[in-house]
């Protein structure tokens, strides 16, 4: 007893040593969010046949399988799961719950009745290698009549490969071996699905010039060269004719590409270098595509000519999948067009020229269909086609805004079909009979935020624009591939997720789901607010989202943290709901007010003129429009500290944040900088020259370079004053752990103090190492904007 009690006491006293704000941050580790929070989005898989769709949704009450039958306005329970668990318990000799079903892979068959799925026991076997694994049993269900069958192997549906490019008469299969071109026929496919070692299968190789870096499936890193040529299979992106006479492919040849590397020390028994091609901004030794059209009915190929521009690049203009056929086990990849031409997108170094080429079988080279030109670089959307080709819907940023135009297929404008001070973004579907076109666009509606998303219809003669969604929301749409039917998944970072099934005129036909927020609220979740404010011109609107603890008290005063990324692909600020990050809300809960805003030049989904802000000026085109919105924001509300200044980022976001600290050194006190790109001179080409710009220069003999100047944040580190946290993975291959070596370097040469966090074996995203770097970040800002932590307590496993 007397234990007991000095066990108890020494408890509460490490209690009372606690601070509150770590304590009110411990109720949302990631492992207990995990039980808080499930399904937020209902993800539609559509019936092979008719307008049915099932999907899979998880809540406090469990896992729960439906299916939808839009023409009956009817959602059905799949399965009685009480029954199911009863059957699969019987079988499988492993204890099963209604609201714990283990099910994996569920797929609906082509007859829309019968669905097949997996479960794995607890018991361990071992397979055919000797190896104990745990034992999977496959079964079949017939949904119209609940009957459970168990499949023996025989049974049951073979593997799903990876490697296999299928014709579309399913016939031939092509693939990449041994760094050639390969084909089999499509029963040597199933075998190999079955059995991919059966000596029975036939290949035949098409190719025989592969060699490493310009070889068919060419992996993008090698540990060990040898790794090349093992006999493994390997896709080959490309597309067939859709009569499966022809395969097209790009092959790239990078050999002229310089290696880089990265060094993972824990690998065993001795550390492992990784090499990968990596070309980085101005360099000369460019990847090479080529273009290859290869006849099945022969095995022969030939090189189509595309040459325009020095270093550019091609991109297939594919056939979209249908909705239908995302669940299929074979999905044909199709060119756009008809049996005799297809269709490609070719782009200048520079971005400053986009094709969209044409190509016809028998001829020797590609033809420019539509070229776009701009004094800048431009984005692209995929090109879509109607008629076998003979028309086309293309996709422009031409008037400073992304619009859709139509023309026919000799490069002949016909119309546009979209115009206005907004932004369309994808386009969905194209009814051909009805001739109309769905598509996602935003900030058309004047009082709403900008980047909200809406689901839209058009007929391609310019006229009958509608609006399908309705609501002050982020709409995420799925459309049928018959355009009757919209699964509409809508939210905004403050309300509950909602899904709705409309018809193609926007009438709602019935509710799906909505989100169960039970348990998140039961254990004191609030939603973030949402707020406007104005860039450092004083004109331009920015948007953005305030995270405050949950447990916020309007009579103290709070330090701010800035969570930032500069684009310009895409801003930090979440408009759909967004569960809990590390870097947003849950970094709030210990104390802090936590925003993540616009910025000139952020994000593509507004004018191209905002979308450009920031070209040429990459490292501080930002800055300022984030010092004026937290004084903004301070100004408001009182409960923030204007003194207090935080910037935390990862990424691009790593780069801001310390290029913030070092620019506006007496605003910015402390900077957490994850994985920064801090020196573009070595980061990746194509992030780099996109966004921030190359300049092409001939000379007079008629060679071409291409010049790449940015400023970086080595330059500046010696501004430093505040306090700096560098965090970067070791083994990071897409920024390099050499970006932040150079920040290192300088500041180190500029005699400041600074913090730095190596994560071992970890990639760009920090993996497993996720928590372990939060609470690191959490005690970084608690320590050097309150004065306080809890640095001296072990990191607890979460």
């Amino acid at each position: 007893m007397i234990l007991a009690a000095a066990s108890f006491s020494a408890a509460a006293a490490y209690a009372q040593d606690r601070l509150p704000e770590y304590l009110q941050a411990e109720k949302f580790t990631q492992s207990k969010l995990n039980t808080m929070l499930f399904s937020t989005t209902v993800d539609p898989h559509w019936f092979q046949q008719g307008n049915c769709f099932w999907y899979e949704y998880k809540t406090s009450d469990g896992t729960q399988w439906y299916v939808v039958d839009p023409a009956k306005r009817t959602k059905t329970p799949l399965f009685d799961r009480d029954e199911l668990a009863a059957q699969l318990t019987e079988t499988v000799k492993d204890p099963f719950e209604a609201r714990h079903l283990p099910i994996r892979n569920l797929k609906a068959k082509e007859d829309g009745k019968t669905f097949t799925f997996e479960v794995t026991s607890t018991k361990e076997v071992k397979n055919e290698k000797g190896k104990k694994e745990k034992e999977v049993f496959y079964f079949s269900y017939d949904y119209p009549t609940q009957t459970l069958t168990h499949l023996k192997d025989k049974e049951k549906d073979p593997k799903r490969l990876s490697w296999g490019s299928i014709s579309p008469d399913r016939k031939t299969v092509v693939y990449a071996k041994d760094l050639n071109l390969y084909r089999m026929s499509y029963e040597d496919y199933q075998k190999a699905r079955k059995d991919e070692k059966d000596s029975t299968i036939v290949e035949t190789q098409i190719t025989d010039d592969g060699v490493k870096d310009f070889g068919y499936g060419m992996p993008y890193k090698t540990v060990n060269t040898d790794t090349l040529c093992n006999g493994k299979r390997r896709a080959v992106y490309g597309m067939w004719s859709p009569d499966s006479r022809y395969f097209v492919t790009v092959l790239t040849d990078e050999r002229a590409v310089k290696d880089l590397w990265v060094l993972n020390v824990m690998s065993n028994p001795r550390p492992t270098l990784e090499t990968y091609k990596y070309q980085m901004p101005g360099e000369k030794e460019a990847p090479v595509d080529h273009l290859y059209i290869f006849d099945m009915k022969d095995n022969s190929r030939k090189e189509i000519r595309t040459s325009a521009y020095k270093d550019q690049s091609l991109g297939l203009e594919r056939r979209p999948l249908e909705q239908k056929q995302r669940d299929m086990e074979e999905r044909p990849t199709i060119w756009q067009g008809d049996d005799g031409r297809f269709f490609l997108t070719r782009s200048s170094r520079d971005l400053y020229r986009i094709d969209i080429c044409s190509y016809t079988v028998g001829q020797d080279s590609i033809v420019p269909v539509i070229e776009e030109r701009m004094n800048t670089y431009q984005e692209t959307r995929p090109l879509k086609t109607l008629a076998g080709g003979k028309e086309l819907i293309h996709w422009s940023e031409r008037d400073g805004w992304a619009h859709l135009y139509l023309y026919d297929d000799k490069g002949n404008l016909k119309n546009r079909i979209t115009k206005g001070p907004w932004h369309v973004e994808e386009i969905l579907k194209v009814d051909e009979k009805a001739r109309t076109v769905y598509f996602t666009a935003n900030g058309r509606n004047a009082d709403e935020n900008p980047y909200y998303e809406h689901l839209y219809k058009a007929n391609l003669d310019g006229s009958g624009l509608t609006q399908i969604t309705k609501g002050d929301f982020f709409h995420q749409v799925e459309v049928d591939d018959d355009a009757k039917f919209v699964v509409d998944n809508y939210s905004r970072i403050n309300t509950v997720p909602m899904c709705v099934l409309l018809d193609n005129t926007g009438k709602k036909v019935m509710d799906i789901q909505e989100s169960d927020f039970s348990q998140l609220f039961a254990n004191g979740y609030k939603f973030p607010e949402l707020f406007k404010v104005k860039a450092a011109d004083g004109v331009t609107d920015l948007y953005g989202v305030m995270y405050k603890p949950f447990d916020f008290d309007s009579t103290k005063v709070y330090p701010i943290v800035d969570y930032v990324y500069p684009g310009p692909q895409v801003e930090a600020v979440y408009y759909p709901f967004t569960r809990m990050s590390v870097r947003t809300d849950r970094l709030a809960q210990a104390g802090f007010i936590v925003i993540s805003v616009g910025q000139r030049g952020g994000h593509p989904s507004r004018s191209k003129w905002y979308h450009n802000y920031g070209y040429g000026n990459m490292r501080d085109y930002p800055l300022a429009d984030h010092k004026y919105a937290i004084e903004q924001l301070a100004n408001r509300h009182p409960f923030i500290d204007i003194d207090r200044v935080g910037i935390h980022g990862h990424s691009g976001g790593g780069f801001m944040s310390t290029a913030a600290i070092c620019q506006y050194p007496d605003f910015f006190k402390v900077a957490v900088s994850c994985a920064g790109n801090h020196d573009n001179t070595i980061y990746n080409r194509w992030w780099s020259e996109t966004h921030h710009g190359v300049k092409e220069t001939v000379s007079e003999k008629g060679d071409t370079t291409f010049v790449y100047k940015i400023g970086t944040n080595p330059e500046i580190a010696k501004n430093l004053k505040g306090h700096l946290l560098l965090v970067h993975g070791d083994i990071d291959d897409n920024v390099h752990p050499g970006n932040t070596t150079r920040v290192v370097n300088a500041l180190i040469r500029a005699g400041k103090r600074f913090d730095m966090l190596m994560l071992p074996q970890q990639r760009h995203s920090f993996g497993d190492m996720n928590e372990y770097f939060y609470w690191r970040m959490v005690d970084y800002f608690s320590e050097h904007l309150k004065g306080q932590s809890e640095k001296s307590v072990d990191i607890p496993k979460r």
